[in-house]
């Protein structure tokens, strides 16, 4: 087995993640300009780091060569934030209907959510790349949350990172009452979803300068420190050992 050239081997993942990122930006800003509601309110994505490449690789026993990204999955990963847990279907059906992209694998944690009390819809596509010496397939994971999902996921990770993975059960439990009080919150809001759209309309008519807050996220969409989580708490859960 040779040696990786990691910079080579990154390469189309990088490019597969702007790439993403670009084509649900578009959707939504064409949605917008149709005036019609999109269910995307923002996408951002990262390619995993090395360190965090070995460290997966090494706990699920698979080896370091160019399969690697068909056994982890998550080497360039996307993220998609939506305002309702209703808008989570019509992105999940918008992906599995496009033609640039095959979805092979899918994973529904928000109908029957992580031990952890974890929420979201997972993704993994088949994404074919044109690169200078020929068309690639690499996979991507795609993971659709609320603001609520994800928020209780970014305070999971970090907690995950100061134990070491191994949470004292006081803080597990806790997080647990979490994970069950943001989902009625979400839950809540989807029941007024139709008012708030409604007042959401009423502000851009009247032109007043209130942005969205998720819309801030977007000045650091490309830090690879925020979205390293995104395979990383999977490692946390058995069911990630699943390939």
């Amino acid at each position: 087995m040779h040696k990786l050239d990691w910079e080579l081997y990154l390469l189309p993942f990088e490019q597969a993640v702007e790439e993403i990122k670009v084509k649900l930006k578009n959707i939504r800003n064409e949605l917008r300009k149709r005036k019609e509601h999109s269910p995307i309110e923002f996408a951002m994505g990262r390619v995993k780091s090395i360190p965090s490449i070995y460290n997966k690789a090494n706990r699920l026993q698979f080896p370091i060569d160019e399969n690697i990204c068909w056994e982890i999955r998550d080497i360039a990963g996307v993220r998609v934030i939506c305002q309702f847990i209703e808008d989570i279907p019509a992105v999940v059906e918008m992906i599995r209907k496009r033609g640039d992209m095959r979805v092979y694998l899918e994973k529904d944690y928000i109908s029957k959510p992580k031990e952890s009390g974890y929420r979201g819809y997972h993704m993994t596509v088949e994404y074919p790349l044109m690169m200078a010496h020929g068309q690639v397939t690499i996979p991507v994971e795609i993971q659709i949350r609320t603001l609520g999902m994800n928020f209780w996921a970014t305070i999971e990770h970090s907690l995950n990172y100061k134990y070491e993975g191994v949470l004292p059960s006081n803080v597990r439990q806790r997080l647990f009452e979490a994970a069950k009080a943001s989902y009625k919150l979400d839950s809540e809001m989807n029941n007024i979803r139709d008012e708030i759209k409604e007042a959401q309309v009423a502000f851009k008519k009247k032109e007043v300068p209130m942005e969205s807050l998720l819309s801030l996220v977007e000045i650091d969409l490309d830090s690879d420190v925020e979205m390293d989580m995104m395979g990383e708490q999977e490692g946390t859960e058995k069911d990630d050992q699943e390939h």
